[in-house]
């Protein structure tokens, strides 16, 4: 067993400060390189399958939310902030205007 194969398979072990649950900080080095997926809700409908069934090229959906209304960005389908579309080097890119506190992402998982 090489040294790094033998260092992944030990327990992680915090620091007695960190285990009491003190106000110290977390290293969050560790998640840093986490991927997770961004995604932008520009707006929701709600039609029976009978009018879905009749949607082809060119049919308009129109959707709950107003044009002046910013949208919602997710990540991993929890919402983290609102926002507006801009431009950038001919792409779509997103301007955060709002950023959904901690706090308030946990009330909303419950």
């Amino acid at each position: 067993m090489s040294t790094v194969e033998a260092t992944l398979h030990q327990p992680m072990q915090l620091e007695p400060e960190r285990a009491a649950g003190t106000s110290q900080d977390v290293n969050l080095d560790v998640i840093l390189d986490v991927p997770v997926t961004l995604s932008l809700e520009v707006g929701r409908a709600r039609l029976p399958i009978r009018n879905l069934l009749q949607l082809n090229q060119g049919s308009v959906v129109e959707l709950e939310r107003a044009v002046s209304e910013p949208f919602d960005v997710f990540v991993n389908g929890t919402l983290i902030a609102h926002g507006e579309v801009v431009v950038v080097n001919d792409r779509f890119g997103i301007r955060l205007t709002d950023v959904v506190s901690p706090s308030e992402r946990i009330k909303r998982l419950k």
